[in-house]
């Protein structure tokens, strides 16, 4: 079975951080966003595999949409 995940990259003057939106708890980081990227990898398969089968089809189920939004400001 497949999921299609939500990835989302930070990144600040202490590194690069990276969570799924989808799997509550699922954060972690790397010095690069690459290496932050594979990371979250391995954990979402981690995480993944303690979940249901119930849980993995509402999982499915569920729609993220990511976008950026630009505001004026004083």
């Amino acid at each position: 079975m497949t999921c299609k995940l939500t990835a989302i990259i930070e990144q600040d003057k202490d590194g690069v951080f990276a969570y799924c939106p989808e799997l509550r708890g699922c954060h972690t980081q790397g010095d690069t966003v690459e290496e932050a990227l594979t990371n979250l990898r391995e954990a979402a398969e981690l995480y993944l595999e303690t979940l249901k089968p119930a849980e993995l089809r509402r999982l499915n189920a569920k729609t993220i949409l990511a976008t950026s939004l630009e505001i004026a400001h004083a």
